[in-house]
């Protein structure tokens, strides 16, 4: 018996080992790139198509010309708002919606869940012509209300997400607030908000840092450069006579700080989030 507790246990450390160096590999593979983009970006302009990953003779030139020649703190700002926009708004609806189910709708929670569950398989360029038809109609184009109004409709998964941690309340505090005659909102003011903080933070910043990524819709709604974003401001580095691969690098780079930081500050809550919900 003592052996064969051994050997069951040396199988699960060796099984734990190769689940971690593939992890590795994974995650190397998935970084790689990104190291790369960042190394290339302190290259000279006659060292960009080296194939070495670091110059003999580091500089900041590309980090001076997007600085000086790029409006990048204007980008930033126009992405920042955007972003901030579309999150704050995802979550009010997310918030309402999953107390909604969880409080007023239990009869009607699996036709909503379902529908909500469908609309997550429907693609978003399915529903872009509609969306910018209507945006354009109502005067948005070229407008924050026009970049931030439009994505609100994709708050299904944030709904789903935070009506996992509002079922995992215990039942018997909801039960008591509506023996007790509690007015739903002091329900949700008093009770849910304060335990839902973990999950609102976690699924403000995963929606803030999908927003900060979007392409298709402010090139669309937005294209003007003193209306636009990070991710379409980036194609003033492509022009006629080839891609400034050096600056749009270090332009990349410049404009992934912020949300980097955002990210490092607040992983462990998205972490944390995720753990109590029983999602993996």
């Amino acid at each position: 018996m003592a052996d064969r507790g051994a050997r069951r246990t040396h199988r699960r450390r060796v099984a734990g080992v190769a689940w971690h160096l593939t992890l590795s590999v994974v995650t190397l593979t998935m970084i790689f790139p990104v190291l790369w983009g960042v190394l290339t970006s302190f290259k000279p302009t006659n060292e960009i198509y080296s194939l070495s990953p670091f110059s003999a003779s580091p500089t900041l030139e590309h980090y001076a010309h997007a600085i000086s020649d790029w409006p990048v703190g204007q980008l930033i700002g126009n992405t920042f708002v955007m972003a901030a926009g579309v999150a704050l708004g995802q979550l009010a609806i997310a918030i309402l919606g999953a107390f909604a189910l969880a409080f007023f709708a239990p009869s009607a929670r699996g036709l909503i869940l379902t529908l909500l569950t469908i609309s997550l398989a429907i693609p978003p360029q399915a529903l872009i012509i509609p969306q910018f038809l209507l945006t354009a109609k109502l005067g948005w184009l070229n407008s924050d209300l026009g970049l931030i109004v439009p994505q609100l409709g994709a708050s299904a998964l944030a709904v789903l997400l935070l009506l996992q941690h509002v079922d995992a309340l215990p039942p018997s505090l909801l039960n008591a607030a509506r023996l007790d005659g509690t007015r739903p909102r002091e329900v949700l003011w008093s009770i849910v908000l304060p335990a839902l903080r973990p999950a609102i933070a976690a699924v403000t910043i995963l929606v803030f840092i999908t927003t900060w990524n979007e392409y298709l819709w402010p090139l669309l709604v937005a294209p003007r450069q003193i209306d636009t974003t990070v991710q379409i401001g980036l194609r003033q580095f492509e022009t006629a006579e080839g891609t400034n691969f050096g600056g749009l690098l270090a332009a990349a780079t410049l404009t992934s700080l912020p949300i980097l930081v955002v990210y490092l500050v607040a992983s462990r809550r998205i972490t944390d989030a995720f753990l109590q919900s029983g999602i993996k």
